[in-house]
């Protein structure tokens, strides 16, 4: 059975961080204490709520079984996300792209995914 991916979206400031520190965990996710990850079909709308208008963004694919455990918590009209409660180690993902925003300024998500 093939496992889903997950997808963590950064600015480019907390990709930078991501980088020096080895893992990525943004304000949001410090704050809360875990690290907020989407599915596929979550992924367009996590980058037009919360990446729009910020730039270029960093978008990460994992396998969630490499990951794991991810535990999955309601969020926007109760769909459930993947949350991590542990480190996100960048090492880990299997693919990372720069995402360019369209005309409103949200990220233009590759084709491939």
């Amino acid at each position: 059975m093939q496992s889903a991916a997950v997808y963590k979206l950064l600015t480019e400031e907390e990709w930078k961080a991501a980088e020096q520190a080895g893992h990525a965990a943004s304000a949001l996710d410090l704050a809360d204490g875990y690290v907020h990850l989407s599915t596929r079909a979550q992924l367009a709308g996590t980058a037009e709520r919360y990446f729009a208008g910020k730039g270029r963004v960093k978008l990460l694919q994992f396998d969630s079984q490499a990951i794991a455990p991810l535990r999955w918590g309601p969020s926007r009209g109760g769909d459930l996300f993947p949350h991590l409660y542990a480190p996100l180690e960048i090492a880990r993902a299997e693919a990372a792209w720069w995402l360019e925003p369209d005309q409103g300024g949200v990220p233009i998500l590759p084709e491939e995914i």
